[in-house]
């Protein structure tokens, strides 16, 4: 009791805005004490929901069996497509091609069939394999290559980037190279795995928790599936074990099955897959192959690009339009091409419907731009580092269009710091003097081979289907001073709950201790946007800083007329409130205000400015600003087997002015880790039947703590607050650090280019296994006759 008086006294607003504070979960993360879904105490009468598959990638179902399944123990009910109310559909461009169950055709192994509903989770999953399923079995297209040999049939429009007469530009350049190179996929491997637990009310109301990046969507695809308004389904998600965008439209069908079973059943459903099934049935990163043609000059400077980036999309639209689109946007990196076009094909495949991943396609066209720039430099003999300093955006009045800083879709680049943010790196890492050091150790090391390479990133911020870069938040000031706080973003463990709670405790002057943190669910803010796109701290965080505005206006309202003071007299301070010459406790005032019948809860609302875009055109300002940030790796690799060490990682991110420098630091760490392992040791793998053959840790391998680089130096730009203003001028760091992450690759490339005199570009795929580095090794060997 002493400690529940002690929090609920006046504090100083320690904790506030810039100040290193611990995850508000961090704790009980530790401890085993954070409820997830599957800790929630069972509801009187729970039910287990599991999915049944198909067995084939591509075909017709002809007929399916499902009485053994209905016999086997302990099941209550099989529900299939012929059992929804509603709509069976779940299709989140509203394409409807991405039915709940199929019914006849099967265009992925393991699509879902039908579902059963049992007494335990241990039955029902035992009987979902009982089912005897006929099929008329089709050749599968499981690739870019067989997709393109099919037709190239796509799963949406695709889009076009075109900036100067790229032609001309190339016919013009004194010199032309043109290649290919594949960008691999990546499973999300969040800890949790996809989960919902539904509870039917009364009537048509449900309630369903779900491990949902997007509660809105969660919430409309439920209403859609059971045929009633969304006002009748409230979704909450208090915290994910990860999401990473697997969860922004993954979660739908998960969903939508427990509570089709909930509201036929009338109890509590939960449905969680195995990691195996979640693997099988869940979309991933979308692999590319990006084939290219650049001029450039002796001097390494890129005249014109012209560049196809073609996706493996998978059964449906899901979000590959946006994904690739994207991967466009991001295709200059920090780079200005004078003459450009990009264009996308988002390819229709028989496996599983890739979706949204951190960077959402970003990272893929940043790949290609950085291959663009190792192929301009291995044909000059110049050093990257020096190619990617020669072809920065940049002011350069005797450009056409007044400067070097129109990117490919006619968005001028106005905040551009990445030359900067390279120039302190390099000197802060010694990256010229290990340069030379590798160098020399290399001559006269015959097996071990080490290499370095320095990387860029410029990461546009904000959805670019502007209606989603939106927010909206609650805000309850109680009487004895603390405050809840509720809003549209979830967290997923990355620190958006801690964020926005110190945003809000910085606005009344209290402590971080006084404001509570609740569960986002669609019943107290509705139509909420992604937590994506890097903008949960953005978007929510301005919401609620405008809600707690709304909320101090009334009281200095209130105050200047019970005090007999100016509006202008009184301010919020640590800890209390300044009234003219008098200060008092912000519970008093709170309290005094209570009395005087004063409202003290406010929504809050944010839409970001300065943002428009046109698809067909190809034209707009899609991003309200750009994160920029730099790293360097070392590596070494055994030119016998391919093995390698990442010995070194010293990067340099602009966080703007950090709302939470120990929150962006980890997401910087986990950022960088999680885009090596998608660079380097994540590999997906189908056989020629289309089965999905790394689908499960077994085979999948994501970096564990002993692949973390040896040294591992992590900074944030400091003196560089955002220039547009945003939350207390802070950035965004959710996506731009994992690409980051390119300098391994790049650093890898540079250890294999050293068998060859660095006179071969080795054109490294991804991932760079160390089988893929030995073959590179042989290769570069090979071609320059050593």
């Amino acid at each position: 009791m002493a400690d529940a008086r002690k929090r609920l006294e006046p504090q100083s607003a320690t904790g506030t805005v810039g100040s290193a504070r611990i995850h508000d979960s961090a704790a009980r993360h530790v401890a085993g004490e954070a409820v997830y879904i599957d800790d929630i105490a069972a509801p009187e009468g729970l039910l287990h929901a599991y999915l049944g598959l198909s067995e084939i990638a591509h075909g017709r179902l002809v007929s399916l069996d499902l009485d053994a399944v209905r016999a086997a123990p302990g099941v209550v009910a099989v529900l299939t497509a012929a059992d929804i109310p509603g709509a069976n559909d779940i299709s989140s461009t509203h394409r409807h091609d991405e039915p709940v169950f199929a019914t006849q055709t099967i265009l992925h192994h393991r699509q879902p069939l039908f579902a059963v509903v049992a007494m335990t989770r241990e039955a029902a999953r035992r009987a979902a394999s009982l089912a005897k399923a006929v099929y008329d079995e089709a050749a599968p297209v499981l690739d870019v290559a067989s997709a393109r040999a099919a037709g190239g049939a796509l799963v949406t429009d695709p889009l076009k980037l075109e900036r100067g007469d790229v032609a001309a530009a190339l016919a013009a350049s004194p010199r032309r190279l043109k290649g290919s190179m594949a960008i691999g996929g990546q499973e999300h491997f969040y800890l949790e795995s996809q989960i919902a637990l539904a509870i039917p009310g009364e009537e048509e109301d449900m309630h369903v928790f779900s491990s949902t990046q997007h509660p809105s969507e969660v919430q409309h695809m439920v209403a859609q599936v059971l045929g009633v308004g969304s006002h009748a389904v409230t979704v909450e998600v208090r915290r994910m074990g990860g999401g990473f965008g697997g969860k922004e439209t993954q979660s739908n069908l998960f969903a939508c099955v427990a509570a089709l079973a909930a509201r036929k059943l009338k109890r509590p459903v939960k449905l969680r897959p195995d990691r195996d099934d979640d693997m099988a049935i869940t979309g991933k990163r979308h692999d590319f192959i990006c084939d290219y043609e650049i001029g450039f000059d002796d001097e390494g400077r890129i005249h014109a690009v012209d560049a196809v980036y073609a996706g493996r999309c998978g059964w449906n639209a899901d979000l590959s339009g946006p994904v690739t689109d994207r991967a466009l946007f991001h295709m200059d990196n920090c780079y200005f091409y004078p003459a450009v076009r990009g264009r996308s094909e988002p390819l229709l495949t028989n496996t599983v419907s890739n979706t949204a991943f951190r960077g959402f396609g970003g990272p893929q066209g940043m790949v290609g731009a950085e291959r663009f720039i190792e192929e301009v430099a291995f044909a000059t003999g110049l050093d990257p580092l020096e190619v990617r300093k020669r072809n920065l955006y940049g002011d350069n009045s005797a450009n056409e269009g007044g400067g070097r800083d129109l990117t490919p879709y006619h968005q001028t680049v106005e905040d551009n710091i990445a030359g900067e943010v390279i120039d302190r790196l390099e000197r802060s890492c010694d990256y010229h003097e290990r340069q030379t050091a590798i160098r020399e150790a290399n001559a006269e090391s015959p097996i071990v081979k080490r290499g370095i390479a320095l990387t860029p990133v410029k990461f546009g911020i904000s959805f670019t289907a502007t209606w989603y870069n939106q927010a909206g938040a609650l805000v309850h000031v109680y009487t004895d001073g603390t405050v809840m706080l509720n809003h549209g973003g979830t967290e997923m463990g990355q620190g958006l709950y801690v964020k926005v709670a110190q945003v809000v405790a910085q606005a009344f002057g209290i402590g971080l201790e006084q404001v509570k943190i609740t569960a986002t669910t669609t019943g107290k803010v509705p139509n909420t946007s992604a937590t994506a796109a890097s903008s949960g701290s953005d978007l929510n965080g301005m919401a609620a800083l405008d809600a707690c505005e709304t909320i101090k206006a009334r009281l200095v309202a209130f105050a200047a007329q019970h005090w007999q003071e100016s509006p202008d007299a009184i301010v919020f301070r640590s800890g209390f409130v300044q009234i003219g010459a008098r200060e008092i406790a912000f519970v008093d005032l709170v309290k005094a205000a209570y009395m005087g019948r004063v409202q003290l809860s406010a929504t809050g609302f944010y839409a970001t400015p300065k943002i428009h875009w046109d698809r067909k055109a190809g034209r707009g300002h899609p991003f309200y600003y750009f994160a920029y940030g730099a790293a360097a790796a070392e590596v070494a690799i055994d030119t016998l087997t391919g093995e390698y060490r990442v010995e070194r990682v010293d990067i340099l991110h602009d966080c703007g002015q950090s709302l939470n420098p120990a929150i962006d630091k980890g997401q910087i760490e986990g950022g960088f880790v999680q885009g090596m392992g998608w660079l380097t040791t994540e590999e997906l793998v189908w056989d020629e039947k289309g089965r999905l053959r790394t689908h499960a840790p077994s085979t999948y391998k994501i970096p564990v703590a002993s692949d973390r680089p040896r040294i591992f130096n992590v900074a944030l730009l400091e003196d560089a607050p955002n220039r547009e203003p945003t939350i207390h001028r802070s950035k965004a760091v959710g996506e731009p650090p994992l690409m980051l992450a390119i300098c391994v690759l790049h650093a890898l490339s540079d250890a294999v280019a050293s068998v060859g005199g660095h006179k071969v570009c080795p054109r490294l795929d991804t991932p760079a296994t160390p089988e893929r580095v030995l073959a590179a090794v042989e290769r570069v060997r090979a071609e320059a006759g050593r």
